[in-house]
């Protein structure tokens, strides 16, 4: 079993860069694909980026395409989300996620994955 900790959350202004980060333990990450959701007030929780178990193969939603990078320091354990040219529309609590790479399931779906972290607060202001 793997554990999540989000960190990096915090107050930008549109147009500003943030980095977060998604910090493991119990388990390497390279035995698990993992993503990257996002849940704004009143809204259901939506896919944001995903790592292949391999790290070989990422994938993005289009509304954070061109802007968003994902990537992962297997050495730290850990898996990041570069977010760069914020929009207020960004703003959202942040979660990681992980799950076994023999589990089937839609990567692009919340209910795919087993493990999350506690989230971490991105604001973006205009």
């Amino acid at each position: 079993q793997v554990q999540l900790v989000e960190s990096g959350g915090g107050l930008v202004q549109a147009g500003g860069s943030l980095r977060l980060s998604c910090a493991a333990s119990g388990r390497t990450l390279s035995s698990y694909r993992t993503g990257w959701f996002r849940q704004a007030p009143g809204k259901e929780r939506e896919f944001v980026a995903g790592m292949s178990w391999s790290g070989g193969s990422t994938y993005y939603a289009d509304s954070v395409k061109g802007r968003f990078t994902i990537s992962r320091d297997n050495a730290k354990n850990t898996v990041y989300l570069q977010l760069n040219r914020l929009k207020p529309e960004d703003t959202a609590v942040y979660y990681c996620a992980a799950r076994a790479r023999e589990r089937d399931g839609n990567p692009y779906r919340s209910g795919s994955y087993d493990y999350w972290g506690q989230g971490t607060q991105v604001t973006v202001s205009s």
